[in-house]
C-alpha cells in the first residue's frame, strides 16, 4: 500500500511569519495536530504541531511570536509513491507524528500517526489466503531403545 491510498489530502498551510496564535486557533476549531508552512513559492519550510505551540496551556508561549520562531524547520517529506511502511519506519524512527506528501516540491498531502492507526484499525483489504486444515492423528509415544543393552 501506498501513502497516496492513506494520506489526507486537504492539507492546511500557512507563512512562517503568520501570528503563533492564528495557527494554534485553526489547529484547534479544525482538530488536526499539525500546520505545515510554506514559502510564498509554494515550498515547504517548516511545520508546526501543537506541541511546537505549547499545547493548551501554552498562550504564553504563543503570545507575541510568529510561526517562524516555534516551527520545526527540518520537515521529513516522502513521495506520494513511498510505501506505507517506509512512512511508519520514517516517523518512528525519528519519534515525528507526520511525514508530509509532496510532489515536485509542491505539498500534496500529509500521513499522520491517525492516519496509520485508523489503517491498522480497519484492516487491509487484502482477501486472506487459504489455510491449510491439518488432521491430527493419534499416535502412541514410541518407547526409547537403550543403546547400551539393545533391549527395547
Amino acid at each position: 500500500m501506498r501513502v497516496q491510498d492513506v494520506m489526507t489530502e486537504d492539507v492546511q498551510t500557512m507563512a512562517p511569519d503568520d501570528p503563533a496564535e492564528d495557527a494554534w486557533e485553526l489547529m484547534r476549531r479544525r482538530g488536526f495536530h499539525h500546520v505545515v508552512l510554506t514559502s510564498g513559492s509554494g515550498a515547504v519550510v517548516g511545520i508546526l504541531s501543537d506541541r511546537d505551540a505549547g499545547g493548551t496551556r501554552g498562550s504564553s508561549l504563543r503570545r507575541g511570536r510568529t510561526v517562524e520562531e516555534l516551527m520545526t524547520r527540518h520537515v521529513v517529506t516522502v513521495d506520494p509513491s513511498t510505501t506505507v511502511r517506509r512512512a511508519a519506519n520514517l516517523m518512528r524512527g525519528r519519534s515525528i507524528g507526520c511525514v508530509v506528501v509532496t510532489n515536485r516540491g509542491r505539498v500534496v498531502g500529509i500521513v499522520t500517526v491517525a492516519d496509520l492507526l485508523e489503517l491498522v484499525g480497519r484492516g487491509s483489504n487484502r482477501p486472506i489466503a487459504a489455510t491449510k486444515r491439518w488432521t491430527l492423528k493419534h499416535r502412541a509415544p514410541h518407547r526409547k531403545r537403550v543403546a547400551a543393552t539393545g533391549v527395547w
